[in-house]
């Protein structure tokens, strides 16, 4: 306890904190019983890219029904038509639910019109939230050595050429995120780079939890370091250490990746995502306590990571 104590101090002070969660969105909490749901946002500003595309990359809702014995990344798909929330500077309206990042300002203001918008979508409120910078993530991956990815299906990258081919592989941090960038050619299209997204997040857990890391302190100041420069947090006024305790039991066969149900769909000549009937029960379930029954009704819809 005494050791934990001491990193979560040593990671806090390296984390930049925020408030990412508009006040609609946040959710009142005194402890860490009961079910927890947290946002993930992430966002990779890749060399060349237009310094004004804001966008968010990814979103995740991290879903921990109560007892804190399983957890369900909840990839919302990037073109999701979504009904955005006015902001200063924009006026409100319909657009992909990443577009609200980019009218907020990006940022933590940008997180903050994300995080609105999702809880007038879904019903739920945050029990906190944290901004992930994909290319800092890079050098996380590369302090642990690699991961370990399985490519289910081949594909080229559209961005540095590199041929992906099936099977499983060490991947530095660099050809990590290349590949989980990915979603052209691919069957399942946004789906599949949803399906790796979570993938990569689970691979990057289990390096991180391996006896060898912690045997190293100097390796895991490194990497916690790295991990912290990579992160913006709002911790919802709960310490970071109480957090990480609270989760530290979560079995390692415990995530699950979850897809929202969704349809691609043009709308005047623009390719959108549509929820299946307002998502098929999904939202309901992380509102209340069914969320191992829904999942268990919509095997479709949900990986073992």
């Amino acid at each position: 306890m005494a050791g934990l104590h001491w990193l979560t101090n040593r990671y806090d002070r390296t984390v930049t904190k925020e408030q990412l969660l508009d006040a609609s969105a946040r959710q009142k909490r005194t402890d860490l019983s009961g079910p927890l749901n947290y946002l993930l946002i992430g966002s990779d500003h890749r060399p060349g890219a237009n310094p004004e595309d804001q966008r968010s990359d990814s979103i995740l809702i991290v879903h921990v029904p109560a007892g804190l014995r399983q957890a369900y990344l909840i990839s919302v798909p990037r073109d999701l038509l979504v009904a955005i929330p006015a902001a200063p500077g924009f006026g409100g309206g319909q657009d992909k639910v990443n577009a609200a990042y980019e009218h907020g300002g990006g940022g933590a203001a940008g997180a903050r019109l994300l995080s609105a918008t999702l809880t007038r979508l879904t019903g739920l409120r945050f029990d906190g939230a944290a901004l992930i910078d994909f290319s800092g993530f890079k050098q996380v991956i590369d302090l642990l050595g690699g991961i370990r990815m399985c490519v289910d299906t081949p594909v080229r990258s559209i961005h540095t050429k590199t041929q992906f081919d099936t099977g499983c592989q060490q991947m530095d941090g660099a050809r990590t995120l290349d590949y989980v960038r990915q979603r052209y050619d691919l069957p399942g299209g946004d789906y599949d780079r949803q399906r790796h997204q979570q993938q990569m997040l689970r691979a990057v857990l289990d390096k991180a939890g391996q006896t060898h890391l912690r045997s190293d302190p100097v390796k895991l100041d490194r990497v916690l370091r790295a991990v912290g420069g990579a992160l913006t947090l709002d911790s919802n006024g709960v310490p970071l250490e109480d957090l990480l305790f609270a989760l530290r039991g979560l079995p390692a066969d415990a995530l699950h990746g979850v897809q929202v149900p969704s349809s691609p769909q043009t709308i005047d000549q623009v390719s959108y995502v549509v929820l299946d009937n307002g998502g098929g029960g999904l939202f309901d379930a992380l509102r209340g306590t069914r969320m191992p029954e829904w999942a268990a009704a919509h095997p479709g819809w949900v990986t073992r990571l």
